[in-house]
């Protein structure tokens, strides 16, 4: 009886077994998931004996051979450093139950060249090329029910001059070994080999499907089920004529739900091969979505009839801990990042992982696949060879919408027409940098593009790079102005970000030193940890689907807000809003977390995508008690898609609020008095001592405990000059008074030290002609980055700050968007964005902060609180450091005033790859004009010491 039930079970299993392709791994999935093979490399690190390596993985990051940035060719003198070689050795076995079977072996990603040995016979031509998939059929090579020996001989460094020029001479790390996942296939003898469908918005589906074995009489049946409802939808059955290797399904499938970057909806394709009695031999699946993608000359690109804008980001296969060597988790983890920044595309400079063109079909993100070549091309025979490699692997992907041939001059042009061959879809073949084939994909253009281009130009327009982000440059900054100024025009396609993270990796020749190469490659919207620099919230509200006119409120508001609907495809009825109202007290009340004191919905209209119309909240009697408006909208799927603040109370109003009831009943007499270069005025407690030479503050002393507050040698000008020309001093009640009057850019600063102890600024600035200021008699046009007054704060004596106004992050005068109104807390931290990795602490401490109401500076010996009455203020606090690794000693910032805290009325813009010149007005300089009559410009403070 055993016998004959261990007949029955191998029966069974060989005939369900063979009915389905197999995957039989022979490594690991990805990153932090391998399996150990036994290595031997030939140079540099751990060289030279056999030892162990996971797989996959880069083997650099695995202690062996050298790390190299691929520009090296660069650096003059320096030779080609990665030229060793890698030998990788694994055992395993193949179940007797596979006999009969079509064995191949899969390697997803080698670098670079590679020859593969099973049982010591080779088992093909080898491999060129880093980032493709390939296979080799091995079923007559193998010993089935036995052991098996794999050999792989891996060259970093390839014998083809053109596969060097095309991946080995670029801007990217340069890494050895077999990086993706190894794998056997094994389907039966007669089977599908693979498919490539041509699946259409409307139900038409398009399917060439490639068999082996395959005789005259067999029958292909083909069914299609509803990823997310399960619903199969009825199958279709299509008989072979004669023993075809190819043969194309045309079928229409009704009540299909088309796939769009909104609504990712995803079907699976099933294909059943069965022979001339029924018998079902092999099965095949395929996911797929349904999806019309047409490129229009002189029009756009369209999907599903739709002129699409694509809001997207280039991005690299990479990890600091794997190189190019990632896993489905962090592929997930990534498109859910860009989806939350609110773009709809992503561009890598060769084929991804398929598990993150997954991600991309599921989550739903336009994606341009293409074939490797940065600024050098693949000679024809291997890049015909590759092109087809990448195809056959991604064909099917709904996502992928364009299909790029290199990049930056990397384009073997003889390769365009060979696209086609693969894709049934016919997708359009672009040039990145280049004006072709009717879409000019210009890199790094300026905000007015284009003599005979964009801006008067007949071309579709869509830059895929441009806001590179090196350092704390680019993304956001700018992003505003560009996509008003890019999206206004009717050939405008859309735009790709460089680059989505810092590619720093862990060097572990240097103890796991994080390695950027300098300013190579510090590029990311985020850090390489995927940490989140200021430019994500910039750019997810500059790309949000709802787009808001520009409001303040004031006491004529009734709860009504004009929007605009950027989606593509989706309805603003099927969203929703809501609204919080947040009271912020002051340190004055010494409660300073806040609270939400109503919340209720907004409610959104009916608007198509490019309508404009009006959302509403019906306004609950405490809204006028409130401090911070915040809305938060949601999409369909009910995720976040951005949240924007509005104060309702502005800065003077608020101020007035929070003192009166820090009035004091105290009737200590004021004190005034003066020594040879020093006026010092007393009250409360604090006593403050201004310079005679050029009023400006001396000393701060908490009288009771002799602890002096190091808040010094202010006010001086930032962007104006002032020269003291005299001053006065007063006693006013209780108050003490010293007031101090100039030439130039400042009319008057007016000091004021309260009973309470209080000490109030009012400065007023270019309220007449005053001469030494360098302005005319009526006004001046000119131009100033920064514009206000500074005074000196010792680093050391700061440890944190805590504030209400517009953050976390810091802001510069071009990247203000992506802030919003609240009380913050930061520590101090000394970040140098995209460089300080081992301790990368986000948002950074030091910068400019937008709209503050109140600021405590805190400190282990005297902290302070300063409170502004002027709208608008921006707070400097210290200066951010510079990248040690910059180019040449470049400055990567805009230069900062003089001191370590200042209260600015204007501040500068930052670059994004060009020169402010050729950004947008936002980035521009700002003008300053006053008139005789005006009342000028002020800056009015108040400093809380106690």
């Amino acid at each position: 009886m055993k016998y004959i039930l261990a007949f029955w079970f191998i029966f069974l299993f060989q005939a369900v077994f063979a009915q389905s392709t197999h995957r039989r791994y022979l490594s690991g999935t990805g990153l932090n998931h391998t399996v150990m093979w036994d290595f031997y490399c030939s140079d540099g690190n751990n060289s030279r004996r056999w030892s162990k390596i996971e797989v996959p993985s880069q083997w650099e990051l695995q202690g062996f051979g050298t790390y190299t940035y691929g520009r090296w060719y660069k650096e003059k003198g320096v030779k080609n450093p990665s030229m060793e070689t890698g030998i990788y050795r694994h055992s395993f076995k193949v179940p007797k139950e596979y006999t009969g079977q079509t064995v191949q072996i899969v390697f997803d990603g080698v670098m670079t060249d590679t020859e593969v040995l099973v049982n010591d016979c080779v088992a093909g031509p080898i491999h060129q090329g880093g980032f493709y998939r390939f296979s080799y059929d091995i079923t007559r090579l193998l010993n089935f029910g036995g052991k098996n020996r794999l050999e792989v001989r891996v060259s970093k460094h390839s014998a083809n001059k053109s596969v060097n020029a095309a991946e080995r001479k670029a801007d990217w790390w340069l890494f050895g070994g077999i990086y993706r996942p190894v794998w056997l296939e094994i389907k039966p003898k007669e089977h599908i080999d693979r498919v490539a469908v041509n699946a259409l918005c409307d139900g038409h589906l398009l399917a060439d499907v490639y068999l082996s074995g395959a005789k005259s009489g067999y029958c292909l049946l083909a069914t299609v089920e509803n990823l997310k409802s399960g619903e199969l939808l009825k199958e279709h059955s299509f008989q072979l004529t004669d023993s075809a290797t190819f043969y194309r399904l045309d079928t229409q499938w009704e009540d299909i739900l088309p796939w769009t970057p909104e609504s990712p909806n995803l079907y699976l394709l099933k294909l059943k091969l069965l022979n001339r009695s029924g018998q079902l031999l092999h099965q095949h699946q395929e996911r797929i979505g349904f999806r019309t993608v047409e490129f229009r000359p002189r029009d756009g690109i369209y999907v599903n009839g739709v002129k699409i804008v694509m809001k997207g980001i280039n991005r690299h296969s990479f990890h600091p801990d794997g190189g190019r060597t990632t896993n489905k988790e962090i592929s997930v983890r990534d498109a859910l990042l860009l989806k939350e920044m609110n773009m709809n595309a992503v561009r890598s400079h060769y084929p991804p992982d398929t598990h993150f063109l997954d991600a991309c079909d599921s989550l739903g993100l336009f994606v341009i696949d293409e074939l490797a070549g940065w600024q050098n091309a693949y000679d024809e025979n291997v890049g015909k060879r590759l092109q087809r490699e990448m195809i056959v692997r991604d064909v099917n992907h709904p996502s992928i919408v364009l299909w790029s041939n290199g990049n930056e001059g990397g384009w073997n042009s003889t390769l365009d027409k060979h696209f086609s061959d693969y894709d049934p879809q016919q997708r359009h073949v672009i040039h990145p940098w280049a004006d072709f084939n009717g879409l000019d994909t210009h890199h790094y253009p300026a905000y007015l593009t284009g003599v005979a281009r964009f801006t008067n130009g007949y071309n579709v327009f869509m830059p895929t790079e441009f806001m590179h982000g090196q350092y704390d440059q680019g993304h956001g900054a700018g992003l505003e102005d560009f996509w008003v100024n890019y999206t206004s025009h009717p050939l405008f396609a859309g735009g790709f970000m460089w680059a989505f993270s810092d590619e720093a990796v862990r060097r572990t020749d240097q103890g796991g030193r994080l390695d950027s190469d300098r300013f190579n490659a510090p590029d990311g919207i985020v850090g390489p940890y995927r940490e989140r620099e200021g430019s994500v919230y910039t750019v997810r509200e500059v790309w949000a689907p709802i787009q808001f006119r520009q409001l303040y409120i004031t006491p004529s508001f009734r709860g009504e807000f004009a929007i605009t609907n950027t989606y593509l495809y989706t309805n603003l009825r099927d969203c929703r809003m809501n609204y919080r109202l947040h009271r912020y007290p002051s340190p004055l009340q010494k409660e300073v977390d806040g609270c939400c004191i109503d919340s209720g919905e907004v409610r959104l209209p009916s608007l198509a995508p490019g309508e404009t119309g009006y959302a509403h909240m019906q306004l609950p009697s405490c809204f006028w008690e409130a401090d911070v408006l915040e809305l938060e909208a949601f999409g369909p799927d009910g995720k976040s898609l951005c949240n924007w603040t509005w104060p309702v109370r502005y800065a003077d109003e608020y101020l007035k609020r929070e003192m009166s009831s820090f009035l004091t009943a105290n009737k200590n007499m004021a004190s005034l008095s003066q020594c040879d270069s020093l006026v010092t005025l007393s009250n409360n407690g604090i006593a403050v001592s201004f310079r005679k030479s050029n009023a400006t503050i001396a000393k701060v002393v908490k009288e009771e405990t002799h602890v002096d507050v190091p808040f010094t040698n202010g006010p001086l000008p930032v962007g104006m000059k002032m020269e003291l020309v005299r001053y006065s001093t007063r006693l006013e009640g209780n108050d003490v008074v010293f007031c101090a009057y100039y030439r130039g850019g400042v009319d008057s600063i007016q000091w004021r030290l309260s009973a309470s102890g209080l000490l109030s600024m009012d400065a007023v600035l270019l309220n007449r002609a005053s001469g030494g200021g360098g302005f005319d008699d009526a006004f001046m046009d000119e131009a100033v980055l920064n514009l206000g007054l500074t005074f000196s704060y010792p680093e050391t004596a700061c440890a944190g700050m805590r504030w209400f106004g517009r953050g976390p992050y810091r802001v510069w005068k071009n990247r203000v968007k992506g802030t919003n109104y609240a009380v913050w807390q930061k520590e101090y931290n000394n970040t140098i964005t995209g460089e300080s990795f081992e301790n990368l602490v986000y948002p950074e401490f030091k910068g400019y902060h937008a709209n503050f109401y109140w600021a405590t500076v805190q400190s282990r010996i005297a902290p302070f609180t300063v409170y502004s009455s002027t709208d608008g203020l921006f707070l400097r606090m210290f200066t951010p450091q510079e990248p040690f690794g910059r180019q040449d000693g470049i400055n990567t910032m805009p230069d900062f005033p003089s001191g370590d805290i200042s209260f600015l009325l204007d501040i500068p813009a930052i670059r994004s790859f060009k020169p402010i010149s050729q950004h947008g007005p936002h980035s521009q300089p700002g003008i300053v004009r006053i008139k005789k009559g005006d009342e000028g410009l002020s800056i009015r403070l108040v400093f809380d010491f106690m």
